[in-house]
């Protein structure tokens, strides 16, 4: 029989637990904002051996599972040298994992731009930079920001993969309390109710966001 008592319970350590979910997610989305720029500026580059290179990033990195991207940067750092803990590791894994879908999304937005704001800009004499920073990039931003919202929620429910490495965010925390209080049912739900929460915020911010820059 359901257990409304185990279940609201199980919301207190849950809701701990998903600082780290939340934690991982933020900075990995960071991260890839800032990779995928990058990933995306070689996409549109001018040099043959720029784009094949970006090419071939984003084709690893979404042909192969966040799930064995983790384990390969998990078990690859030490081997290099590098000892970091498991939750930079979960980061920088999700991070790069990100940037190859938002390069994508941002080349997208930035080729469905009309190509007449660019020239328009170079016949008034604006600098290139300039043409990139104040017309471009602002539209292209806004244009992806549906797109990367979506991503940022993907993310989040990726997060419970970082589990693997023994991170206890949202997913392993329920496992740990469904073994303690063998009421796995309440427990699941719980952890279902705490990611719905997150993630319905994420798209109302979605939508605050698409609002402003609408204005």
């Amino acid at each position: 029989m359901f257990s409304v008592h185990t279940f609201l319970d199980a919301f207190v350590p849950l809701a701990w637990a998903a600082r780290y979910t939340l934690l991982v997610s933020g900075l990995g989305i960071a991260l890839g904002l800032v990779i995928g720029v990058a990933v995306c500026a070689m996409r549109l580059s001018g040099s043959s051996l720029a784009r094949r290179a970006a090419a071939v990033w984003v084709s690893f990195l979404r042909g192969v599972p966040l799930l064995v991207q983790l384990l390969l940067m998990f078990y690859l750092l030490p081997v290099v040298g590098v000892d970091v803990p498991p939750l930079v590791a979960a980061v920088v894994t999700v991070g790069i994992c990100a940037s190859a879908y938002i390069s994508e999304i941002w080349r997208g937005a930035i080729g469905a731009m009309p190509p007449g704001q660019a020239e328009a800009a170079q016949a008034i004499g604006m600098a290139p930079r300039t043409i990139w920073t104040r017309i471009i990039l602002p539209q292209a931003v806004a244009m992806s920001l549906p797109a990367l919202v979506n991503e940022l929620i993907l993310l989040v429910k990726a997060s419970s993969l970082v589990s693997v490495v023994g991170i206890l965010e949202l997913t392993r925390a329920s496992q740990a309390q469904a073994a303690t209080t063998f009421r796995p049912l309440e427990v699941y739900l719980a952890a279902a109710c705490l990611y719905l929460a997150i993630n319905l915020c994420l798209a109302a911010l979605g939508r605050w966001l698409e609002y402003r820059a609408a204005i």
